[in-house]
């Protein structure tokens, strides 16, 4: 009786609002059987070079995927909030850049070209003409994380489909739905169901899908911990790609407009209550002025209206599960209790929210200066010197994202060369970030780059051939 029990919870997954647990849906559950076939399909497909889809048809697909997603916009945003707990406002956004995305992949397309090679550079190749050609990587898995529930969907799947490589795709257990989505509005637009396969699967089949050996390309987006032991038991020939999360360090200057900037570090600290890999978390500020710097955080942070993502008027929405509520207090109380000022927020607002925070001068060791948050908290640290800012923003093993503010330009080039990340923006928050311009991590934040032409590359190889005249 409990196998078959077990069994029928395994048959779907049921969805819920992360705010108030309003059942929103279900996807079902898929055993290793299923995913065993899609596999064999998907490395059939790849084999049979009659099979491929021609660079137009690509193309043609995925203007048909934009244009299905503006008809549906109104509904995918409200999906996106209700499952994801991303704020209305924000969740039109996401909509917005995945219709963009998707644009870009078709646009990419004409870029996936080879060149040709000089062969007489020296005698022994003379006499001889060479030429490369991009041709598909093989069968791709893409694993995502909930906190872009569609967009990030866009950027692991449309470059696979661009690129001309079949691909499953697991979503996050939170958020299903939006990925689900997606994949039927793929096959709405004309794409062969064989060629993209949505699958909802327990983690240990997970586990067994992506480090299958007919997988020849793994996008991983989610915990550092997750993502590097996955890469760890790839099978042989297996390339990948790991997103994961960052502790993002902001540096302030003497010569910083601040209330210029308090808006930007605002959006970038509280964005998606703070739910996002390179969310502003630590920022650096001159001693004499990291005080009035953190009030005046505070009291913005103090305004923003947390809630029910669906509600219009909700700026920051709930965490994605209640124990990263209690996650968050813990972190928060044990840095109050090691000698952090407390000046907004610390308490939860009930079961799924925590209120906006920020922390003057938490102690250098505990964990919200040492991990990401991943919630709506914010620290702030006094400096001396530049260098020890840069010192200390640099210190962990996170390098993800990284910003600047200030009016000096050597401060900028200086922050720009000695910031330890793969990008610095200068006065302009971490997360800032659009669609075509690389994305990745640093040491364990992440490998490889995203980005949509940098990931259709990544799912694309190079072939050459050498002819003698």
């Amino acid at each position: 009786m409990v196998d078959l029990d077990k069994s029928k919870i395994a048959e779907k997954l049921d969805v819920f609002n992360p705010y108030d647990q309003t059942y929103l849906g279900s996807v079902p559950m898929l055993e290793w059987a299923k995913i065993d076939n899609y596999l064999t399909t998907s490395e059939q497909l790849f084999k049979d070079r009659q099979q491929w889809l021609p660079a137009f048809e690509r193309i043609n697909i995925l203007k048909k995927v934009a244009v299905l997603i503006s008809e549906r916009a109104d509904e995918l945003a409200l999906l996106i909030a209700s499952e994801g707990g991303k704020p209305l406002v924000d969740a039109r956004v996401e909509v917005t850049r995945a219709i963009d995305g998707v644009e870009l992949c078709a646009k990419e397309i004409a870029n996936l070209k080879g060149s040709q090679i000089p062969m007489d550079l020296t005698q022994a190749g003379a006499g001889r003409i060479a030429y490369t050609s991009k041709e598909p990587i093989g069968v791709v898995v893409a694993v995502s994380a909930f906190n872009h529930p569609l967009n990030l969907i866009v950027h692991q799947v449309a470059p696979a489909i661009a690129a001309g490589c079949p691909v499953l795709v697991k979503p996050a257990g939170d958020t299903p739905l939006s990925c689900k989505a997606f994949v039927d509005i793929l096959h709405q637009a004309g794409l062969p169901p064989q060629w993209c396969r949505f699958v909802m699967c327990e983690t240990a089949t997970s586990e067994r899908m992506i480090t299958d050996p007919r997988v020849a390309f793994l996008s991983f987006i989610g915990s550092a911990k997750v993502g590097w032991m996955l890469r760890s038991k790839l099978a042989p020939g297996t390339r990948c790609a790991l997103e994961h999360g960052g502790v993002a360090p902001v540096i302030i200057e003497e010569s910083a407009d601040i209330d210029a900037m308090i808006p930007s570090l605002l959006k970038g600290g509280f964005y998606h209550s703070g739910q996002v890999c390179v969310s502003v978390q630590r920022i650096f500020a001159p001693k004499a002025k990291a005080k009035a710097i953190a009030q005046k955080l505070a009291d913005g942070a103090a305004k923003l209206i947390v809630g029910n993502a669906i509600d219009e008027s909700t700026e920051c929405g709930p965490l994605i599960r209640p124990a990263e509520v209690d996650r968050i207090e813990a972190w928060v109380d044990e840095a109050v209790s090691a000698g952090a000022t407390l000046l907004t927020g610390g308490k939860r607002l009930g079961e799924t929210t925590y209120a906006p925070t920020v922390l003057l001068e938490p102690p250098v060791d505990a964990k919200v200066s040492t991990m990401e948050i991943f919630g709506p908290v914010v620290c702030v640290y006094g400096y001396d010197d530049i260098n020890q800012a840069i010192a200390q923003a640099n210190a962990l093993e996170f390098a993800f994202q990284a910003s600047v503010f200030t009016k000096n330009l050597d401060i900028a080039m200086k922050a720009i060369n000695e910031l330890d990340a793969t990008a610095v923006m200068v006065n302009d928050h971490t997360a800032f970030r659009v669609d075509w311009m690389p994305f990745a991590g640093r040491k364990h934040s992440g490998y490889n780059t995203g980005g949509i032409a940098y990931t259709m590359h990544d799912m694309s190889q190079d072939k050459m051939a050498v002819i003698k005249l």
